[in-house]
């Protein structure tokens, strides 16, 4: 397979427009527009719709993409080992994160990532719902939890402790739960439809929401659940990195606190093991590490 070929894919994949990716590689259109030709009688599939209006991604160019950009990926690498190719860090970064931990913790350090690679661009994909990796050709991704998928690297940037907790104001006006027991009573905030279990160093568990109890607000966001917290609205579950300063300043309060959910879950930078740690990927984590991890910036 011609990787210059594959590497004119990629490039129009991401502009949807054939001649403006064959001028980033020195072709004209019409020899750009029959490389891409040969590449789809190569693998069998149209990976573009053409017409004179605009060009889009097929479904199979849609499958195709992340293993072209992969393809890509390792021949940059082979080249830079060698000593030859572009020595400067550079290339689109399509990094994907939950939006409740982007707020808090990524963009405010953008500036600071941007100016010392200025050769890198990024594509950020922000949502409390989990982006699919491979599928969706991202590079790197923010994801907490226990890495089980054996398709996955990783690179451990935290723990990831989570607690019960409450607004002093709603503790005032329906009272502080003594027991596991006591929250069925309670008005609760619920983030996703997971079900946890919280134990002690005892070894008493619970879980939460517990059988019979009233869920007010189920939310996918994790900055609303918070907000909806700190606003009276009853007791929900958040990772210490979310509510550590509203701990610290008072406005929260730690429900239950000898409960704590500690099921081996922790911030992870994750990457598909397939591809090869290119340079942009290895600065980005190194940075992310460097700016949060090592400890995380909620426990200094």
């Amino acid at each position: 397979m011609d990787t210059d070929s594959v590497r004119l894919f990629v490039i129009a994949a991401d502009l949807l427009n054939i001649s403006a990716a064959g001028r980033q590689l020195g072709l004209a259109p019409a020899v750009a527009g029959a490389r891409l030709a040969k590449l789809e009688k190569e693998v069998g599939a149209d990976l573009l719709h053409r017409s004179t209006r605009k060009v889009s991604l097929s479904l199979e160019g849609k499958e195709f993409l992340p293993f072209a950009k992969e393809i890509i990926a390792q021949e940059d690498a082979g080249l830079f080992a060698l000593g030859k190719g572009n020595p400067e860090v550079s290339g689109t970064l399509r990094f994907a994160c939950s939006s409740t931990f982007a707020q808090l913790y990524i963009a405010p350090i953008l500036p600071e990532f941007l100016d010392r690679y200025p050769e890198i661009s990024l594509d950020l994909r922000f949502s409390d719902t989990q982006a699919k990796l491979i599928e969706g050709g991202y590079d790197l991704a923010l994801r907490n939890f226990a890495i089980e998928d054996s398709a996955m690297m990783g690179r451990r940037l935290a723990e990831d402790k989570r607690v019960l907790c409450a607004s002093p104001a709603y503790l005032a006006q329906y009272g502080t739960p003594g027991t596991p027991e006591d929250l069925v009573n309670h008005r609760l905030v619920v983030f996703g439809e997971l079900k946890r279990d919280l134990t002690t160093p005892a070894g008493r568990h619970c879980q939460f929401p517990p059988p019979g109890a009233l869920t007010r607000v189920q939310s996918d966001d994790g900055a609303s659940t918070r907000l909806a917290t700190l606003a009276g609205v009853g007791i929900s579950m958040n990772s210490i990195w979310s509510v550590h300063r509203e701990l610290k300043a008072g406005t929260l309060v730690r429900v239950l606190p000898d409960y704590e959910v500690d099921d081996g879950s922790a911030v992870w930078l994750v990457y598909p093991k397939s591809n090869v740690l290119t340079a942009k990927v290895r600065v980005m984590i190194d940075f992310l590490l460097e700016k949060i991890g090592s400890p995380p910036i909620w426990k200094q």
